[in-house]
């Protein structure tokens, strides 16, 4: 976003990082789950219906619709859709956000549970 022209001043005033910092704070101060998805997410491009990802989409194009599905879509309500969707991944199976990643622990196998006595 910083590399719009017309709006890099105002986003770099803004300071995401002290943001983000205050979103967390509020969220831990209320009792609250901060869920930070991947930067590059494609949360406007997805179709938030049936998953398409569009190769490009940009930013002066507001709304759009799905090739696959047929869709009609507000590019900002598709991509907070898709955005909470993916928090909710990660929240509920720890799932990676990133299209075709898998999130793995390497070194660690599951171990059975032994019955107590």
């Amino acid at each position: 976003m910083v590399k719009n022209g017309k709006l890099s001043q105002a986003i770099s005033d803004v300071g995401w990082s002290e943001f983000v910092a205050q979103l967390d704070y509020k969220a831990h101060w209320y009792g609250r789950t901060l869920v930070k998805i991947d930067k590059w997410y494609p949360s406007s491009k997805r179709c938030f219906d049936c998953g398409h990802v569009l190769d490009s989409l940009p930013l002066e194009i507001r709304s759009w619709t799905c090739p696959a599905c047929g869709v009609h879509h507000d590019r900002d309500v598709n991509a907070a859709k898709n955005m909470v969707a993916a928090g909710q991944a990660v929240l509920a199976c720890g799932e990676s956000v990133r299209p075709g990643a898998v999130k793995t622990k390497l070194g660690k196998t599951p171990r059975s549970r032994k019955p107590s006595k």
